[in-house]
């Protein structure tokens, strides 16, 4: 006996199940508050005593890291900044997920300067000795200094290695120009690159495929002298504090598992912007 077709608007099995994958579902839940999952913040340090007063209602818990070189050990984390870039960047990421654990990779130090090998350096150490899930790169390597194939290679290599570690990496896109290609937000589609955007609400994000870049994010951040200019380095961290409050709900997700949630909670509101509440544990 052939049984006949079921009626076209009928749900599959998969419109049942995206339909439990909401914004609301997953952001409404009280565990959502990055607990348990580890991020770490490759930039120009963080200032943990700013940090620690404006979090001390929640609160965050304690700041480490170290500083990094293109060569040799890295230095004691000393809990100062070399600019205050990484603090602004570091501030987004717990006031959307103020439970997680923070590391400071100061690639910049006092020089103001910061070389491939440096970052390499940073994002294994990360990986191998904090064991972190999620890597935010707000900073850009110009391509000119990637001319030579092998420090290209040494970069996207560590990108994947990462991605094969289940490491999340966001990266900012355009961070030199719009116009040219930035590294190592170029080298998606193992890590989540990262555009600008701007939100009523600062869990707002859009899928938006361009080349390299997916996701927009809010860009603007809320603590620093920059921070309220729009700036791919504060949409960033943006989606890395989203990602990490996912994460706090099932630690053991995939970085590809992570990215097709993000497009389905964006889609789950029929093509407007995904803009969940804010957690009610983070501070104004």
């Amino acid at each position: 006996m052939t049984l006949p077709p079921p009626p076209a608007t009928a749900p599959t099995v998969f419109d049942q199940l995206f339909a439990l994958l909401t914004p609301d579902s997953i952001f409404g839940d009280a565990r959502a508050t990055g607990a348990g999952v580890s991020v770490a913040v490759i930039d120009s340090g963080v200032e943990r005593a700013v940090l620690e007063e404006k979090f001390r209602a929640v609160p965050i818990l304690p700041i480490e890291g170290a500083q990094f070189r293109a060569s040799g050990p890295p230095l004691p984390y000393t809990g100062h900044q070399s600019s205050p870039h990484g603090t602004t960047v570091a501030d987004i990421i717990l006031t959307l997920a103020p439970l997680v654990k923070l590391y400071s990779a100061d690639v910049f130090g006092p020089t103001g300067a910061c070389e491939v090998e440096t970052v390499i350096a940073a994002l294994r150490h990360a990986i191998d000795v904090w064991k972190v899930k999620v890597v935010n790169l707000s900073l850009g390597v110009p391509e000119h200094k990637l001319q030579q194939l092998p420090r290209r290679q040494q970069l996207q290599r560590a990108i994947e290695e990462a991605y094969f570690r289940d490491v999340l990496v966001f990266a900012a896109a355009h961070n030199e120009h719009p116009l040219t290609r930035s590294y190592p937000a170029a080298f998606a589609p193992p890590l989540i690159s990262v555009d600008k955007g701007l939100f009523a609400d600062p869990m707002g994000f859009a899928y938006k495929l361009s080349e390299q870049v997916e996701f927009q994010a809010h860009g603007k951040g809320y603590l620093g002298p920059l921070a309220r200019e729009p700036a791919t380095s504060w949409a960033t961290p943006h989606l890395a504090g989203i990602a990490a409050r996912i994460l706090s709900l099932k630690p053991d997700l995939k970085p590809f598992e992570i990215k097709t949630i993000l497009y389905w909670l964006f889609r789950s509101a029929n093509g407007a912007l995904a803009t969940p509440p804010s957690s009610p544990s983070s501070p104004a």
